[in-house]
């Protein structure tokens, strides 16, 4: 899980999750899920920890990570829909994991294909990280709330239009958005300016999380 973690986020060793605290979550009523592939080397996993919310039991979702060979062909929503199922055999209704609105990929993935739900956001949740894709950013995240045994959430992993409220805003993602995203740390001083316009969209999307919360659209935008 080590190799894979760096490999996804290009973590360096301060911030790669060591195996000990894999076995720790599972211990503590946690999941930790692997999905593999036919020769039985690890294709992708998931960790989950445990938590309380309202005096109700929930699950933390803290990574999810799948090999480069097998991304786009649905391992990613099988080990979600794995981690679902094993939450409601054990009476959990409630599952959450935290995600950069900047990705729209994977925020299309889990707002339209799984039903989560977004009402809230942390600015530089993580603190600094080592994460290639990071760049040395604020790692400010949308907070999914995924209600698992909601008609929203069942319509959405059947493949059906979840439901929504309506949607009184679009903002669009620049098209270069993850071009700005992804300059390194130490880059020069003239590329100061590109730096900060990751934050400033993300900040954008993020303050108007709330309400009756945010959508993701295949385009390139959020819809309000």
């Amino acid at each position: 899980m080590r190799a894979l973690q760096i490999a996804t986020w290009g973590y360096d060793e301060m911030d790669v999750i060591p195996r000990r605290m894999f076995t720790v979550a599972q211990r503590i009523g946690g999941q930790v899920m692997g999905a593999f592939a036919p020769d039985g080397t690890l294709a992708g996993f998931a960790m989950s920890i445990p938590g309380i919310r309202d005096g109700a039991p929930y699950l933390h979702s803290h990574m999810l990570a799948v090999k480069q060979g097998f991304r786009n062909a649905g391992v990613g929503r099988r080990l979600k829909l794995a981690q679902r199922e094993d939450a409601l055999k054990r009476g959990i209704r409630l599952m959450e994991w935290t995600f950069d609105p900047l990705e729209i990929k994977n925020a299309f993935f889990n707002i339209e294909k799984l039903g989560a739900i977004v009402h809230s956001y942390t600015p530089n949740f993580y603190g600094v990280s080592s994460a290639r894709i990071q760049g040395g950013r604020p790692t400010d995240r949308l907070h999914a709330e995924w209600w698992l045994d909601t008609e929203r959430v069942t319509e959405a992993i059947a493949g059906r239009h979840a439901p929504r409220g309506e949607v009184e805003t679009r903002i669009e993602l620049p098209h270069q958005v993850m071009q700005w995203k992804r300059v390194r740390r130490g880059s020069r001083a003239g590329d100061g300016a590109a730096k900060d316009q990751p934050g400033a969209v993300c900040r954008g999307v993020c303050a108007r999380a709330g309400g009756d919360g945010i959508f993701a659209g295949r385009s390139g935008q959020w819809m309000v």
